[in-house]
């Protein structure tokens, strides 16, 4: 994989004809974080952390063969699936068992698997729609001048040509094309963040090299050139593969208001972050006075 062809995947040729149902398995989705553990490694041994060419290479031998059955053995007893992975991962791959996730949180191979899915999905559907739309300037080519009668308010109206209305149909799907173009353009990918989103674990490994850091960040974000430039454990709830947002932002607000620091945190049990947003606001404003003003919108 080069620096030159930065949308190039090892997988994506495997997956280029396969339907949507084959792109959100199970498999696709475990074998996408180990190609973002591949890229994770690739990357930190770039910017000098003692990370071996065997390890490297074990690693990218190793992207497709999951044993599901170990994995789900592993996290029956850890309760963590991402952590199950990583240790099945570290038997295929030996000499990487100790740098597989190093510094990383789960979100960046749970939320950045779903992100390249989705940008993936999204090609699929323009790949679809394009060509739809070639059909359709064909036939409405051959019909243009084919008579039709024409309606308006379910009433005879005026001739038209069956060209022209295939010619609307395909104006509307022409619109539903250029709107999937701009949404799989402007994914943005989460990136290399860290517990919480601080990426302290990257700065401690890079012994304080932020700026080491923050090149990670940007050299590990493959499909699309574009990551966040701030994140938490979770990406934002307006991203295409997270969509409940509402949901995600009531119980974070709660928690912030819950946590303004160590000495002035309530000694009551936290308030229960409810499903209505209103109700998560009184929450929220009742646990940290002084705040009504922030989710005085959500009242309204």
């Amino acid at each position: 994989m080069t620096k030159a062809d930065p949308d190039a995947n090892p997988l994506a040729g495997r997956y280029a004809s396969e339907e949507m149902s084959r792109l959100f398995s199970g498999r696709r989705k475990f074998e996408t974080w180990r190609l973002l553990w591949l890229w994770l490694a690739e990357e930190e041994r770039r910017l000098g952390l003692p990370i071996s060419e065997e390890a490297i290479g074990q690693m990218r031998a190793h992207l497709t063969d999951v044993d599901f059955d170990a994995a789900a053995r592993v996290e029956e007893r850890t309760r963590h699936d991402v952590m199950a992975h990583v240790r099945v991962f570290g038997e295929a791959a030996p000499a990487a068992r100790g740098i597989i996730h190093w510094g990383a949180t789960s979100a960046y191979v749970s939320d950045n698997a779903d992100l390249i899915v989705v940008r993936e999905a999204l090609g699929i559907v323009e790949r679809r729609l394009v060509a739809v739309l070639r059909r359709m300037r064909t036939l409405a080519s051959e019909h243009r001048a084919t008579p039709a009668l024409a309606y308006t308010h379910y009433q005879p109206a005026q001739p038209t040509t069956v060209g022209k209305r295939i010619a609307l149909w395909a104006f509307d799907l022409l619109t539903d094309l250029e709107e999937v173009r701009r949404r799989r353009e402007e994914l943005r990918f989460l990136g290399t963040k860290g517990a919480t989103g601080t990426q302290a674990s990257f700065l401690l490994l890079f012994d304080g090299d932020s700026a080491k850091v923050e090149e990670l960040d940007r050299a590990i974000d493959r499909p699309t050139r574009a990551s966040r430039t701030i994140g938490s454990s979770t990406p934002s709830r307006a991203s295409p593969s997270r969509p409940t947002r509402s949901g995600r932002t009531c119980a974070s607000s709660s928690t912030t208001a819950r946590s303004r620091s160590p000495s002035s945190r309530p000694r009551s049990a936290p308030p229960r972050c409810p499903t209505s947003a209103t109700r998560c606001a009184r929450s929220a404003s009742a646990a940290w006075p002084g705040t009504s003003s922030l989710f005085r919108s959500t009242r309204r």
